[in-house]
C-alpha cells in the first residue's frame, strides 16, 4: 500500500528482516483482530521505509495513516494505479483488483520490443514461445507462492521471496537476491534512459518542424501515403540519428544547426542529465509517484495505436517455414533465444508476487487469479506483437525492418506516434527518480546503514547510474538487447533457479521428493541457464 509497493519489488528495501523464530498460534476468534493489525502494520511501514531504521522522524501518528480502502500499486517498469473502495475493510482485495494489480505490475517497456522479438524468432515460433514462456514463468511463479507455505512451524506471513531465499540459502541467498534484483533495476533504468533519449529527440524534432513549417524528407526507405511506415535500419550507410536532408521552407542554416545540436545519440542523452540528475538527489521522490498512473494510460494507448495502424495498413503475411526472401522471414529462426530473453523480463514478477497475493481476500483463489493475470499479460503481449508484425507492410518493406522499439518504424511527424512518445516520455521521467531512489536505498543502506549517508555518497552513486544510461544511449541504444540481457540474468535466479531449488529442497526435507519431480526441476534450471548463455552467443 502506498509507496511501499514499489519497494517490495526489491528485496533489501524494507525496515527490518523478519527472523524465522515465531511459532504460529492464532485461533479463529482472534483472526479478525490479527487481520486488522496486519493492515495497520503495513500502513505504518509506509513511513518507516522512507528513512533509515534508526531515524524515527517519520513514525506515523494515527491521524495521518492512509485509509484501509486506498490501494496504490507501482511497478519498477513504470506502471501504476490507484483503486478506491475495493477492499473488504480489513486490508484485503477482491479477486478483480488482485488480477489487475498483477497485470499492471508486469506490463512495462518490454511491450515495445515484443514485435522485434517475434521477428527474430519467426512468426510461428514467436507465438509458440510467448505461450510457452507464459506457462513456464507462471508455473515458476506458482512455486514461489507455495515456497513460503512449505516452511513448517514458522510465522512467514510477512515474508517476501528474498526472505525465503535467505531461509534456505543463508547469507548467499540474501546477497544474491539483492544482486539479481539490482540487475533488473539498473537494466530498467538504462532502458529508460535510451527510450527517453529516443522520445525526446523525436518530440523535439516534431515540434521544431511544426513551429518552423518545415516539411522534412527522410533518406530512409518507407511507404507512401498518409500511413507512412519507415525502415531506419535499411539506411545503414547513414548515421542512425538524423536522417532528414530536405525541406520546403524555413532557414537552411538554422535547420542544419538544429540537426547538429539535436542529435539522438550525441547530444540529447546529455541534455537529460540537466533534468534528471538533480531529481535523483532528492531525499524522497514520493511526489513523482502521483504521476505513475500514466503507465497504465500509456499501455492502453499503445494497444489503441496498434489497432488503428493495423486497420489502416492491413495484414501482410507469407509463410516461409525455413527459407528467407526479400520481404519475409522464416517461421522458425535460430535467433529465437533473443525473444525468450525479452519474455523472461516481460513475465517477471516473481520476487513480489507473494506480497500481491497475500492481500487477496480469498486465498483459495490465488492460483486462479494468478493464472488469469498471466493470461491477460500474455494476451496483451501477443496482441501487440502479432498485430505489429502482421500489419507491417511487406512488400514494399521487409519484415527485417521491424525495429527494437516499434515506434521507431513510424516517422517523427506522425501524430499518433507523437502522442504516444509524449505520454511515454513524461511517464518515464516521473518514474526514473523512483527507480534511482530504490537503487540508492538498496546499496547505500546495505553498506552505510543509511539511504542518505551524505550528499557526496548519493551524488557518486547517481552519477554512476546516469553515466551507465548515457553510455548505453550513446554507444548501444538497442533496448531489445538490453532487455533480453537483463531479463535472462535476473530471471535465471528468480524465475528458474531459486523457485525450483527451494521446491526440491522442501520436498526432500518432507520425504516427498520423487525422481520425476527432481528431473523436471533440474530441466527448468538448465533451461534458465541455457537462456542466459544463448543471449551472448546469438
Amino acid at each position: 500500500k502506498g509507496f511501499p509497493f514499489l519497494t517490495l519489488f526489491f528485496p533489501s528495501f524494507r525496515p527490518f528482516h523478519v527472523e524465522p523464530t515465531n511459532i504460529v498460534s492464532v485461533n479463529d476468534d482472534t483472526q479478525r483482530v490479527t487481520d486488522e493489525a496486519s493492515a495497520m502494520n503495513k500502513r505504518i511501514h509506509y513511513y518507516s521505509r522512507l528513512t533509515s531504521p534508526a531515524d524515527r522522524a517519520l513514525i506515523a501518528p494515527d491521524h495521518v495513516l492512509p485509509a484501509p480502502d486506498e490501494i496504490y500499486v507501482y511497478s519498477p517498469l513504470g506502471t501504476a494505479f490507484k483503486v478506491d473502495n475495493c477492499t473488504d475493510g480489513y486490508g484485503k482485495n477482491s479477486s478483480i483488483v488482485t488480477i489487475f494489480m498483477i497485470w499492471n505490475t508486469m506490463m512495462g517497456t518490454s511491450i515495445l520490443s515484443i514485435p522485434w522479438g517475434i521477428k527474430q524468432a519467426g512468426f510461428t515460433s514467436g507465438i509458440i514461445l510467448i505461450l510457452l514462456m507464459g506457462i513456464l514463468t507462471l508455473y515458476c511463479c506458482y512455486r514461489v507462492v507455495k515456497s513460503r507455505k512449505m516452511i513448517p512451524l514458522i510465522d512467514t506471513s510477512n515474508w517476501e521471496f528474498p526472505d525465503v531465499c535467505k531461509y534456505y540459502f543463508g547469507s548467499f541467498g540474501q546477497w544474491s537476491s539483492l544482486l539479481f534484483s539490482m540487475v533488473s533495476l539498473v537494466g530498467a533504468m538504462v532502458v529508460y534512459w535510451v527510450l527517453m533519449s529516443n522520445f525526446l529527440f523525436n518530440t523535439g524534432k516534431f515540434i521544431y518542424n511544426f513551429v518552423h513549417d518545415i516539411n522534412v524528407t527522410d533518406i530512409v526507405p518507407g511507404t507512401n501515403g498518409s500511413n507512412k511506415v519507415i525502415c531506419p535500419s535499411a539506411a545503414s550507410s547513414h548515421p542512425p540519428q538524423n536522417r532528414s536532408v530536405m525541406f520546403s521552407s524555413g532557414n537552411n542554416t538554422g535547420f542544419e544547426l538544429f540537426e547538429e545540436w539535436w542529435n539522438k545519440s550525441q547530444t540529447v542523452p546529455f541534455y537529460l542529465i540537466a533534468v534528471l540528475l538533480p531529481l535523483l538527489n532528492l531525499k524522497s521522490p514520493s511526489f513523482f509517484a502521483k504521476f505513475n498512473v500514466l503507465g497504465t494510460v500509456s499501455v492502453v494507448y499503445l494497444v489503441f495505436l496498434v489497432t488503428v495502424k493495423a486497420a489502416r495498413l492491413g495484414i501482410h503475411l507469407e509463410y516461409n517455414w525455413f527459407t528467407e526472401n526479400d520481404f519475409f522471414v522464416p517461421e522458425f529462426r535460430i535467433l529465437f533465444p533473443q525473444l525468450t530473453g525479452i519474455l523472461t523480463l516481460a513475465f517477471f514478477i516473481h520476487n513480489c508476487v507473494i506480497t500481491l497475493l497475500q492481500n487477496n481476500r480469498n486465498q483459495e483463489n490465488n492460483v486462479r487469479d494468478l493464472s488469469i493475470a498471466y493470461f491477460l499479460v500474455g494476451l496483451t503481449y501477443l496482441y501487440v506483437g502479432v498485430i505489429i508484425f502482421a500489419s507491417f507492410p511487406s512488400p514494399p518493406l521487409s519484415k527485417e525492418c521491424i525495429e527494437q522499439n516499434f515506434l521507431d518504424n513510424f516517422p517523427s511527424n506522425e501524430i499518433m506516434s507523437f502522442v504516444a512518445r509524449i505520454f511515454l516520455l513524461f511517464q518515464m521521467m516521473t518514474v526514473y527518480p523512483l527507480l534511482g531512489y530504490l537503487a540508492r536505498v538498496q546499496l547505500l543502506r546495505q553498506f552505510f546503514g543509511s539511504a542518505y549517508p551524505s550528499i557526496f555518497h548519493v551524488l557518486v552513486l547517481n552519477i554512476a547510474i546516469v553515466g551507465a544510461g548515457v553510455a548505453m544511449a550513446r554507444f548501444y541504444p538497442n533496448i531489445g538487447g538490453i532487455i533480453r540481457y537483463s531479463g535472462a540474468t535476473c530471471g535465471l535466479a528468480f524465475v528458474f533457479v531459486y523457485p525450483s531449488l527451494i521446491y526440491v529442497i522442501s520436498l526432500h526435507r518432507a520425504g516427498q521428493l520423487t525422481w520425476p519431480a527432481l528431473i523436471i526441476h533440474i530441466f527448468i534450471i538448465l533451461l534458465g541457464l541455457a537462456n542466459l548463455i544463448a543471449q551472448f552467443l546469438l
